[in-house]
C-alpha cells in the first residue's frame, strides 16, 4: 500500500463514520449532524440548573462575560491536561507500548512514499498550515458577516484559530519532544508534540464546517462536518508518514483541536453564533421562573382578597 492510497483511505473512512453515525442518531433523509453542540449545550445547561448559586449567578452576569470566562477557564484546562499526556508520551521508552507503534509508523511512511506519493503529501499537509487556515477562515467569517449582517461567526472562527495555535505553541515549548530521527520528506520546525497542523486542522476545518453549514439545508450538514473531519485525518495522517511526527504527536493534535472547536462550540451556542448563548438561555429561563412565581404570588394574594371579600359579605349579612 502506498502512502497516498493510506492517507485518502483514512481521510475517507474518517468522514464516512460521521455520516453514518449521523444516520444512527438521525434519518436517512435527515441525518443528525454530529459536531453542531446542541445536545452537550443542553446537558451543560441541566447541569447549571441544578446548583441554585451558580444557575443565578449566569443568569445575572453578561453573557458575553460568562462565554469570555468559559473560554478562557477551558482553555487552561485543556493546555494543563494536553501538558501531562505530552510529557508522559516524552518519557515512554523506545521499546514498548505507544513507542513501538511510533517508531513502525515513522519509518513505513518515507520507506513507502514515491516521489510522486510525496509530493501528494506534501500538498495535502498545507491544508493544516495555521497561516492558510486563518486567512480561509476569516474569508469565511467576513461572507458569514455579510450575509448576516452579524460579526459572531468571525469572532467564532478568530476564537478557534487563534487558540488552537496558543495552545499548540506553549504545548511545543513546554514539552520540547524530539522529532522522529529517520527521513524527513518535508522540512519542520520546532519541537515534535503535539502536531501543530493536525491540531489546527481539526479545530479549523470543523469550525469552517459548522458556520458553512448554516447557509446549507439541514440535510446537507453531515456531509459537510464530514468532508472536514475527512480532511483532518488526511493532514494528521500525512504528518506522521512524511516522518515529521510521532504517530502519538497527530492523534494528541487530533483530539487537542476537536476539543478546543467543541469548547469553543459550545460558548457561542453552536450554530446560534453568540458568544455566552448557554448563559442567555439560562438568564431567560431564570426570568420565566421568577415571573411564574410573581404571577403564582399575586394569584393567591387575589384568592385571599375574594376570601375576604366573602367572609366579609356573609359577616354583614
Amino acid at each position: 500500500m502506498s502512502t497516498t492510497v493510506a492517507v485518502l483511505s483514512v481521510g475517507t473512512l474518517a468522514g464516512l463514520l460521521l455520516v453514518a453515525l449521523g444516520r444512527r442518531r438521525g434519518t436517512t433523509q435527515h441525518p443528525d449532524d454530529v459536531i453542531d453542540p446542541t445536545t452537550t449545550e443542553h446537558w451543560l445547561i441541566e447541569r447549571v440548573r441544578n446548583h441554585p448559586r451558580l444557575h443565578r449567578a449566569m443568569a445575572t452576569t453578561d453573557r458575553r462575560v460568562v462565554g469570555g470566562v468559559a473560554v478562557a477557564a477551558s482553555f487552561v484546562a485543556l493546555f494543563v491536561a494536553a501538558l501531562v499526556v505530552g510529557a508522559v508520551f516524552d518519557t515512554i521508552g523506545t521499546g514498548r507500548g505507544f513507542a513501538r507503534w511510533d517508531q513502525a509508523v515513522s519509518k513505513w511512511g518515507p520507506d513507502h512514499a514515491s516521489t510522486t506519493g510525496a509530493e501528494i503529501l506534501r500538498q495535502l499537509t498545507n491544508f493544516g498550515g495555521t497561516r492558510y487556515l486563518l486567512i480561509l477562515m476569516t474569508a469565511v467569517g467576513i461572507i458569514d458577516w455579510i450575509r448576516r449582517r452579524d460579526a459572531s461567526s468571525l469572532l467564532f472562527l478568530l476564537t478557534v484559530g487563534i487558540g488552537v495555535s496558543l495552545i499548540n505553541n506553549g504545548l511545543k515549548l513546554l514539552i520540547m519532544r524530539e522529532r522522529p530521527p529517520g527521513e524527513q520528506l518535508v522540512s519542520a520546525a520546532g519541537s515534535s508534540f503535539p502536531s501543530g497542523h493536525s491540531a489546527a486542522a481539526a479545530a479549523c476545518w470543523l469550525a469552517i464546517a459548522l458556520v458553512v453549514g448554516r447557509w446549507a439545508p439541514s440535510r446537507y450538514r453531515p456531509y459537510i462536518s464530514g468532508a472536514g473531519v475527512a480532511i483532518a485525518c488526511m493532514v494528521a495522517a500525512s504528518r506522521a508518514l512524511l516522518g515529521v511526527h510521532w504517530l502519538t504527536d497527530v492523534i494528541a493534535g487530533v483530539f487537542v483541536g476537536w476539543a478546543w472547536f467543541m469548547i469553543v462550540a459550545i460558548a457561542f451556542g453552536g450554530r446560534q453564533q453568540h458568544l455566552g448563548e448557554p448563559a442567555e438561555k439560562i438568564a431567560v429561563d431564570e426570568r420565566e421562573q421568577n415571573m411564574s412565581g410573581s404571577q403564582q404570588s399575586q394569584d393567591h394574594e387575589a384568592r385571599g382578597d375574594a376570601s375576604r371579600v366573602a367572609l366579609d359579605s356573609k359577616g354583614a349579612a
